[in-house]
């Protein structure tokens, strides 16, 4: 016997996906403040001299500066949590959607996810 997935079940469940990668976004950033300001927080700022972009804004040096625990690179990797969360949030949508056997609304959401993903690969994104 198969289970009938309601859409209020579906909508509480992607309002949880939503709460839950907030907050965990919000404690990656925190950590990394922490750890940023307790490294760096008794240093001045230089703003006579222009540094060239920081390595941890690429998305090779947000994983090396998360392996050795840069403040910065783990703040941004929260950022990069919280950016991705309406984006999970799609694509439960799309999951529910099927769940729901409302196969319009499935394909609408793809479109979507692709749209989302194409301009994220191209210059057109942000």
């Amino acid at each position: 016997m198969t289970k009938k997935f309601k859409d209020t079940d579906i909508q509480i469940i992607i309002g949880w996906v939503l709460r839950l990668g907030v907050f965990i976004s919000m404690l990656v950033v925190f950590f990394g403040g922490v750890l940023y300001l307790y490294r760096h927080g008794s240093e001045i700022a230089d703003y006579h001299v222009f540094k060239t972009m920081p390595s941890f804004v690429q998305t090779g040096g947000i994983i090396e500066g998360i392996v050795h625990f840069r403040g910065r690179a783990i703040i941004q990797a929260g950022i990069i949590l919280l950016v991705a969360t309406p984006i999970v949030r799609v694509f439960c949508s799309a999951i529910g959607f099927a769940l729901e056997k409302d196969y319009l609304y499935v394909g609408i959401t793809i479109l979507v996810l692709g749209i989302i993903f194409l301009s994220m690969l191209t210059v057109h994104a942000g």
